[in-house]
């Protein structure tokens, strides 16, 4: 199960994320994040109640990355992310992409 809640300031849109982004929530989440992301300059994802990440949900952050990159922005940043999910983004390659603190 996956929880999210949105809130957008100054282009810059915050998604906190509760539970699990895997192959049974990514889809979906993609489908909402990809409608949220249409009109602004930014991303920060919060991580600090993500259970877990799978490669579903990375390509879901990576396609928001790519999203907001053909627009002509450069502004994703991971926050409060979990030891065991930052070590999923360093061993994926995914952390020189993706701006993680």
């Amino acid at each position: 199960m996956l929880n999210t809640q949105m809130s957008s300031e100054d282009g810059i849109l915050t998604v906190t994320l509760e539970g699990r982004l895997d192959a049974l929530t990514a889809s979906d989440f993609s489908d909402e994040l990809q409608d949220a992301i249409e009109d602004k300059t930014g991303l920060i994802l919060d991580f600090e109640e993500l259970e877990y990440i799978s490669s579903a949900g990375l390509r879901t952050v990576l396609v928001a990355q790519q999203t907001l990159e053909d627009k002509g922005y450069d502004n994703v940043k991971v926050i409060n992310a979990n030891e065991s999910i930052k070590e999923i983004f360093e061993d994926t390659g995914f952390s020189d992409i993706i701006d993680i603190e």
